[in-house]
């Protein structure tokens, strides 16, 4: 008998049959995401929501994020561990739906790779729905692309998009940012998914390889710098309804460093010192920095130095919106105040304004750092 004949998508280098293994690997994590608003299941051309809870809004708004996690792939890829890339994702992507106050109601996502290796994309897509669960939000539709002679074989991207509601009468932002409010650092669980491009030419210029032991954490480098992405989501809801009219705006901690972000939140004419020495970065910031013979004033505008999300509250209220998301497992704390009025010229530095676009005010970081915290 003469043998099959191969097919010819397959000696092009696109494994169809992978693709379905991977589907079937990942559907159970991805049904756990859903509650009985997601109409269908996996694998249909669309994702399919009952909106119907809308109806029960004054004037609905919907909010919508699409982030990927950048270069920190590179090292899921390096120490073939790929089971938390997909928080990651989450995290960059939902988490910034929150900052207008929204509920996250639904996300997909999208894996290029050169080749389809079943087990791993499942272990990306589960990591996804775990963030899902973590967030609330229904993980409802994605794609895996393979794209041979485009990406090597064990190269991989992720991206995804997330859509959420709120009243329009509830939105965060500068609007409500009032002379006197309380800035709240939320303490982050390490660099997040920025800044990797620095971290891995740090690591790479020091000869390190992602599978050697790190002393100062007690682990391996790869393990080290893929702690997942702190998720913020669901404390930051619950303190909106714990503490009503207590938050006026939210900034995720995002590229750009702590005084770009924060700035993009705050009105026109208004400032924020944000004093440094209210908090020790964590250990990998500072190891990282003396690798790269580097100030942490230096990676101010890169990494996020240990705060991954700042809340603008009202200053009556500050105390007990700091003592929830404490209370939620979220460490908290005052790092500045806002003002009016023109900017102080003195030697403390330049302040950050006009990030991504955005007319807003100003923020800079003065003072030294806690040794300890």
């Amino acid at each position: 008998m003469a043998p099959s004949p191969q097919n010819p998508y397959t000696a092009a280098g696109v494994d169809t049959a992978a693709g379905d293994l991977a589907v079937e690997l990942m559907k159970s994590a991805v049904r756990r995401t859903h509650g009985p608003e997601v109409i269908g299941g996996v694998g249909g051309f669309a994702g399919l929501f009952d909106a119907s809870a809308l109806r029960a809004y004054t004037k609905p708004l919907l909010a919508t994020s699409t982030d990927g996690v950048g270069t920190k792939v590179a090292i899921a890829q390096a120490i073939d561990k790929h089971d938390t890339i997909g928080q990651d994702l989450v995290g960059m992507v939902v988490d910034d739906i929150v900052v207008v106050g929204a509920k996250p109601l639904f996300m997909t996502d999208y894996i290029a790779c050169g080749k389809v290796f079943p087990e791993r994309i499942a272990d990306i897509v589960r990591g996804i729905a775990t963030g899902c669960e973590l967030t609330g939000t229904a993980l409802v539709g994605g794609e895996t692309a393979e794209h041979p002679g485009l990406l090597g074989v064990n190269d991989y991207d992720v991206a995804g998009a997330a859509t959420g509601v709120v009243e329009a009468d509830h939105v965060l932002g500068a609007e409500r940012v009032e002379s006197g409010d309380v800035v709240l650092a939320l303490a982050s669980s390490g660099p997040h998914s920025n800044g990797y491009s620095l971290i891995r030419h740090i690591v790479s210029g020091n000869g390190i390889t992602y599978g050697a032991d790190a002393a100062d954490f007690g682990r391996t480098w790869g393990e080290e710098l893929l702690e997942p992405t702190r998720l913020y989501t669901l404390p930051l809801l619950r303190l909106l309804s714990q503490v009503p009219g207590a938050v006026h705006a939210l900034s995720h901690v995002t590229g750009g460093g702590i005084a770009a972000n924060l700035a993009r939140v705050l009105p026109v004419g208004t400032w924020v010192d944000v004093d440094r020495s209210t908090w020790s970065p964590p250990p990998v910031f500072r190891v990282l920095a003396d690798l790269g013979s580097l100030e942490l004033a230096q990676t101010e505008g890169t990494w996020n130095l240990g705060v991954g999300f700042v809340a603008v509250v009202s200053a009556d209220q500050a105390d007990a919106a700091a003592a929830a998301l404490n209370a939620d497992g979220i460490a908290t704390w005052q790092v500045g105040v806002v003002r009016t009025g023109p900017v102080p010229q003195d030697s403390h530095g330049d302040f950050e304004q006009g990030a991504k676009g955005v007319d807003g005010g100003a923020v800079r970081l003065v003072g030294a750092y806690a040794e300890t915290d």
